[in-house]
């Protein structure tokens, strides 16, 4: 039977609690270009992300014994970023006070969902991306470009799964509002 992903993250993981090195070349070469790219988009620096993916990397070898499975190994790991991003956004202070946990929302932001698929210029898309807040920006990438659910990416965040989906919704909203202006299109979709 094949292994999946995770399991294989696993087993590296396991290998680095026992001091392998072969198996921190291996899953540094698997997972840290995804850690650098979750990093830049939260701290908005190549440097301090390059900086900050290798106190992860540093942080993987030194406690790959605390791994207990609970979780994918790319959650893990991505958690430890999350916690060392904050961490450096304190020290430049450029961390914001992050909304409540709510509630589950009712999603009504599906026609952002239309709107995204209709941009063919990924330049717009980026650009929107770029003018959500932090906490906003760090859910959508999570959730579309690592494929996480809600609770993994609360887990990774460190927060109620409410919280997640508010900031999700507040994120699909702004996306609407931004794409629906680049485009010159009205509050539904259609153009003005």
């Amino acid at each position: 039977m094949p292994t999946s992903a995770a399991d294989e993250g696993g087993i590296l993981l396991a290998g680095i609690a026992r001091g392998r090195e072969q198996d921190m070349g291996e899953f540094y070469r698997r997972y840290h270009g995804r850690i650098y790219a979750f990093l830049l988009r939260r701290l908005r620096n190549a440097a301090d992300a390059a900086e900050v993916a290798n106190e992860v990397m540093l942080e993987v070898w030194r406690g790959a014994a605390r791994f207990e499975a609970r979780a994918r190994p790319l959650t893990w790991v991505l958690g430890i970023a999350q916690h060392k991003a904050v961490d450096r956004m304190r020290r430049e202070q450029h961390f914001a006070a992050e909304e409540l946990d709510t509630e589950d929302l009712a999603d009504e932001s599906a026609g952002a969902v239309d709107l995204v698929a209709r941009v063919q210029d990924a330049t717009l898309l980026r650009r929107c991306l770029e003018r959500l807040s932090d906490a906003h920006r760090a859910v959508v990438h999570l959730a579309f470009f690592e494929d996480l659910g809600y609770g993994e990416i609360a887990a990774i965040l460190d927060c109620p799964e409410g919280t997640v989906k508010t900031r999700m919704f507040h994120a699909k909203q702004g996306l609407k509002r931004c794409l629906g202006r680049l485009l010159g299109l009205d509050a539904e979709g259609g153009a003005r």
